[in-house]
């Protein structure tokens, strides 16, 4: 089988390299797309990947607009020398349409409900919408659901194994609290008119900083705390998650590994009360706590830190009640594609 996958977030590296190696130990041939955004790129070199460069992720709404057409005839090239059997992507719409264009099957993965206008220009196209079963919308006999989260697909225990070695490059001590706070550019579709932590965002951190170390991450250059900057090789992340205190920040993606790493994650957001993933995460599991507003947020944060709870122990708990319930996605993914092709 032949199989091409576009890739335009490093949260889409992590969540198909399980795929991809365990397809390729298959036999099946996989050719990769991608757009430069953030550490993407970085992250596909770091696993070694080879994949099509088709150049810049657009940041502002006229050049995503513009960016369809462009994206879409580069995907287009590249299938029509490839012919792939399938067409696979988180969200993309141009998989979508190359792969009504060429006649193939094709496979979107979805999870924001909030997302609506990537869904206008992509559901149509696709053969199978896949989601997890928290989703709350509804595409029809041709959405699929999965019993699990889309990050379980890498930091499922069958393919995540903590390396202590992270704590060593940051020279922290074993149990040492340290904190993870997390800024976004606001610069998807479905991140128009959002806010996030905002002027809070330096109170946040030198609140923290009574607490222990602050790490901060951020998709933008940020101008200040510049001595609280993260440097780590960016596939490190999710060892240092594992490991943190507390997480904090507008990030989704991370707040949900942060989460189902057994880590507090508190999430910074005023669309995710729409997204069952969340709901289910912060209602059921009380894994991911959401906020629209900063000092809210914030409120939690200090309200954890004074407990005197063992936070990390009560989540590691809640964490295993979830992995329980919930299944190794990479596998089912890889079942359900190789379905697909056998009914070709």
């Amino acid at each position: 089988m032949k199989i091409l996958i576009d890739i335009g977030h490093p949260a889409h590296v992590h969540f198909f390299k399980n795929f991809i190696w365990e397809m390729q130990k298959r036999g099946h041939e996989i050719k990769i797309t991608a757009r430069e955004k953030d550490v993407t790129f970085h992250l596909l070199k770091a696993y070694g990947f080879d994949f099509v460069n088709l150049g810049e992720h657009k940041k502002d709404l006229i050049g995503k607009l513009k960016g369809l057409v462009e994206f879409d005839w580069k995907v287009y090239k590249v299938a029509k020398k490839f012919n792939p059997n399938i067409l696979i992507g988180r969200g993309s719409p141009y998989i979508a349409h190359v792969a009504k264009i060429l006649r193939k099957n094709s496979v979107l993965f979805v999870d924001s409900e909030h997302a609506w206008f990537v869904h206008k220009l992509a559901v149509p196209f696709v053969n199978y919408v896949v989601s997890p079963t928290s989703f709350r919308r509804n595409f029809g006999s041709r959405h699929i659901y999965y019993n699990g989260f889309k990050e379980l697909a890498y930091l499922h225990p069958q393919y995540f194994k903590p390396d202590h070695k992270i704590l060593k490059i940051l020279n922290l001590k074993k149990n040492e609290k340290f904190f993870i706070v997390r800024f976004v550019a606001w610069g998807a579709f479905h991140d128009i008119g959002q806010r996030g932590l905002g002027d809070e965002g330096l109170k946040l951190i030198k609140l923290l900083e009574d607490y222990g170390k602050v790490f901060i991450t951020s998709e933008l250059p940020f101008k200040y705390l510049k001595k609280n900057i993260l440097h780590i090789p960016p596939e490190k992340i999710h060892d240092l998650l594992y490991f943190a205190t507390l997480y904090i920040g507008e990030g989704g993606t991370m707040a949900s590994e942060a989460g189902l790493l057994g880590t507090p994650s508190i999430h910074i957001s005023t669309t995710a009360k729409y997204c069952g993933v969340y709901d289910q995460l912060q209602n059921k599991y009380g894994l991911v706590y959401i906020f629209s507003r900063p000092k809210e947020a914030i409120k939690k944060v200090i309200e954890w830190l004074n407990s005197g709870v063992d936070l990390k122990k009560e989540w590691r708990r809640r964490r295993k009640l979830l992995l329980k319930e919930k299944i190794d996605v990479t596998s089912w993914m890889v079942k359900f594609v190789e379905k697909i092709y056998e009914g070709e």
